[in-house]
């Protein structure tokens, strides 16, 4: 895996056009409930829509995927319908398999693919809702740029040989390019393949070379039952800090005016 800087801005001067995967098909089994955990609500929203919420202005995205479960799609639905936003949202079943969910969506992107109307997709966890908006802008900027990408956040809990090791764990979003990204899905059901996550089916069948760019530590998974307060306290804390910088903003705003008016 390749490493590179990113430029957040890159993708709006260069005009790219990425679709947006979002998976949300998972269970509740480990989060300690029944309830497909990106449909459990977290800082007054559902985990979906705040992962939705990210991208909702992204001058990059032009459309957007949901896969979810079968016996959700109504739910999810219900979800999409309260993120309205300027872009069409497709809500489609999802396969047995992480693999087969990813394999769904991109049947979903494959005319515009071939059309030349995408240049990137945007695979996302639905589980990670504080995944930071410039985290998207840097994968898709250096997928554009590059073919692939994803984030990466050091780890130093990790033992191997009794020692403790240096490893990088992976997270989402990640981007790839859409035309090698389709391809290699197709082939991958010609054989019969697998792969755990996205990046696996693009080295197995592609020579883009997948790089690596800063993840954030905020970027929580929710998984277990402790996850859902957690990242309701960090979504929050979010939400207080945006609000306390436009108070701030408006504040200074009116001072400059009334200075403006005592000259």
């Amino acid at each position: 895996m390749g490493d590179a800087g990113t430029d957040a801005g890159t993708t709006a001067r260069a005009g790219v056009r990425a679709a947006l995967v979002v998976l949300a098909g998972g269970s509740g089994t480990r989060a300690g409930g029944v309830l497909n955990k990106v449909l459990a609500p977290v800082a007054g929203r559902p985990v979906l829509a705040w992962s939705l919420r990210r991208v909702a202005d992204a001058p990059w995205c032009v459309r957007t995927v949901v896969v979810g479960r079968a016996d959700e799609l109504d739910a999810v639905r219900a979800v999409v319908a309260s993120c309205p936003g300027p872009r069409p949202v497709d809500v489609v079943a999802g396969g047995g398999t992480r693999h087969g969910s990813e394999r769904n969506a991109l049947r979903v992107l494959e005319a515009d693919v071939a059309a030349g109307a995408l240049d990137v997709v945007v695979v996302h966890d639905a589980a990670r809702p504080l995944a930071p908006r410039r985290l998207f802008d840097d994968v898709v900027a250096t997928a554009a740029r590059s073919g692939a990408a994803l984030p990466v956040v050091p780890r130093r809990d990790v033992l191997l040989a009794g020692a403790v090791a240096d490893v990088a764990a992976v997270q989402t979003p990640q981007a790839f390019a859409a035309a090698p990204l389709v391809a290699a899905y197709r082939r991958a059901d010609a054989d019969g393949f697998t792969g755990t996550d996205t990046a696996a089916c693009v080295e197995r069948y592609t020579d883009l070379v997948v790089v690596g760019v800063p993840g954030s530590p905020r970027n929580l998974k929710v998984t277990f039952a402790p996850d859902l307060p957690l990242a309701s306290a960090l979504l929050a804390a979010e939400a207080a800090d945006e609000a306390a910088g436009r108070a701030g903003g408006q504040a200074a705003t009116g001072t400059t005016d009334e200075a403006a008016g005592r000259v």
